[in-house]
């Protein structure tokens, strides 16, 4: 699972940063999640790893312009890029649909896949075998979701090892074992296949915030998070700006990821009125704003990755990280 950014910057872009796109790509699986789709997201992607044809979701925070007004043409692109192209589901809040139909209606385009808009509300919004994505209602403006795509956890390694030594035969056996079954072996010794699978690993799980204010709904769907993607457009010098336009200081972001005991958090939605780098403030004092309460601070920028790797338990109860994955 990596995060990618492909817009970082808050109202309308610079020469610096696009508006507001992230995108999480599962290695794995060949596809990857966009969420949020602001003006001349798909101008990023012809410089970003993902592929537009392996776009299989969309999730929208809200339906301001900046994350918003770049959904049409891509949706556009995907058509006329890849002809038969496979379906694509489009989750957001109540609007969403009455907006696409409204540019629809306007200005037609004929898409060559299947599009499902799914309208969210608080709660599971999507889930599978591998994953469940789960919204909450943040502080901003206008009504707005932040995310969290959780993985389930998967069993745990079969202990081959334990097997051989008890003189299990390999075949068929070491399969309902591997299930945490109970098996009757051909000399009449049953045995519990709980003894044989480790410890269940855990999933990972990120948070995309949005835009918001500090909020008691946030803070508890990023609790325990592997990382948070946490809106910081203002610096707490600019508290007043930031509580004038429902949005968060790098300050505020970090106590959030403290309170809800994330292991890290990445802060994104910039003004660009912090990028001149001989200002009075700058994208290094943010920064370090947020470090001071909450270290493994890290701040996004346009095209930047960030990968999120597995941690699997050992035998011995201890933690490495799975870099292949």
């Amino acid at each position: 699972m990596i995060v990618t950014f492909l817009g970082t910057g808050s109202g309308a872009p610079t020469t610096k940063r696009n508006v507001s796109g992230i995108g999480l790509r599962f290695l794995q699986a060949g596809k990857w999640w966009l969420f949020d789709c602001g003006e001349g997201t798909q101008h990023q992607l012809l410089r970003a790893p993902m592929k537009i044809s392996q776009l299989e979701k969309i999730f929208i925070t809200h339906l301001h312009g900046d994350h918003l007004y770049g959904l049409i043409g891509l949706l556009a692109s995907r058509s006329l890029r890849n002809g038969e192209a496979s379906p694509l589901d489009l989750y957001g809040p109540p609007g969403l649909d009455r907006y696409y139909r409204a540019v629809m209606e306007t200005s037609p385009v004929h898409l060559h896949y299947p599009l499902q808009i799914h309208i969210v509300s608080e709660g599971v919004v999507y889930e599978d075998e591998e994953v469940v994505v789960t919204c909450r209602p943040a502080r901003h403006r206008v009504l707005s979701f932040a995310y969290s795509v959780e993985e389930k956890e998967k069993p745990g390694a079969f202990q081959v090892e334990k097997a051989r030594e008890l003189g299990v035969p390999s075949g068929p056996i070491y399969g309902a074992l591997k299930r945490g079954e109970q098996v009757v072996l051909p000399d009449g010794r049953v045995l519990d296949g709980r003894y044989f699978v480790g410890e269940a690993q855990p999933g990972r799980k990120i948070v995309f915030s949005g835009d918001t204010e500090p909020c008691q709904a946030v803070r508890q769907l990023a609790q325990g998070a592997d990382l948070l993607v946490h809106e910081a457009t203002y610096s707490q010098q600019d508290k007043d700006l930031a509580v004038r336009s429902g949005h968060s200081t790098a300050q505020e972001a970090a106590q959030l990821a403290r309170d809800a005991g994330v292991k890290s958090l990445c802060l994104t939605h910039f003004s660009p009125r912090y990028e001149d780098e001989e200002g009075e403030f700058t994208m290094e004092d943010l920064l370090a704003e947020a470090q001071a309460i909450f270290p493994n601070t890290t701040l996004a920028e346009d095209f930047y990755s960030l990968p999120v790797k597995r941690v699997r338990k050992t035998v011995g109860g201890n933690e490495e990280a799975c870099y292949n994955e």
